[in-house]
């Protein structure tokens, strides 16, 4: 009888994200070669260049928004974030095998979350719960802005279809 306390491990270790998956996951992001405030208006939203990459947490400086950045930084920033999400995936799900499209939506999910803010999905998945995990994703929509009072969380409108296209595989039956 299997020990649920000890589930079996499953080897996810050779899954990498598909060039499918690159190519949405580029879409989603929408590099920009400049620095600016993700959220909405400048001012608010934290500083991001490139495809979706933190420089910090807060608004950019006027200094850093009239920054540039090249397309080999944009790149390289790409890639090495992603690798860093796989790493992450591959860590957090050792006990469920995962389907290639599955794998994509987790690596997409990490990228734009953190490991923090995936952190719950990624345990519901390791231990089977796929429809509690695609539930933790969808929910995944909001973001932190500063108003003239302080901090609050908003809906961020472009996480909510990007958060159903990235839940998808775990609402689909298991074949």
């Amino acid at each position: 009888m299997p020990d649920a306390s000890n589930p079996p491990k499953a080897d996810n270790s050779k899954l990498r994200m598909s060039s499918a998956g690159k190519a949405r996951l580029r879409k989603t992001e929408d590099p920009k070669y400049y620095y600016y405030d993700d959220g909405g208006r400048p001012g608010r939203g934290n500083c991001t260049w490139g495809a979706g990459t933190l420089a910090h947490k807060g608004p950019c400086s006027d200094a850093e928004l009239k920054t540039k950045v090249g397309p080999a930084e944009v790149e390289a920033a790409f890639a090495s974030r992603i690798a860093d999400a796989e790493r992450v995936v591959h860590r957090k799900v050792s006990h469920q095998a995962l389907s290639q499209e599955q794998f994509d939506a987790l690596v997409s999910f990490v990228y734009n979350a953190g490991v923090s803010g995936a952190d719950n999905a990624l345990w519901l998945v390791d231990h089977g719960d796929f429809k509690g995990a695609a539930s933790a994703i969808s929910r995944t929509i909001y973001m932190t802005v500063r108003t003239k009072k302080g901090r609050k969380k908003v809906v961020a409108h472009g996480l909510i279809g990007r958060r159903a296209e990235e839940s998808a595989p775990f609402r689909a039956p298991s074949q």
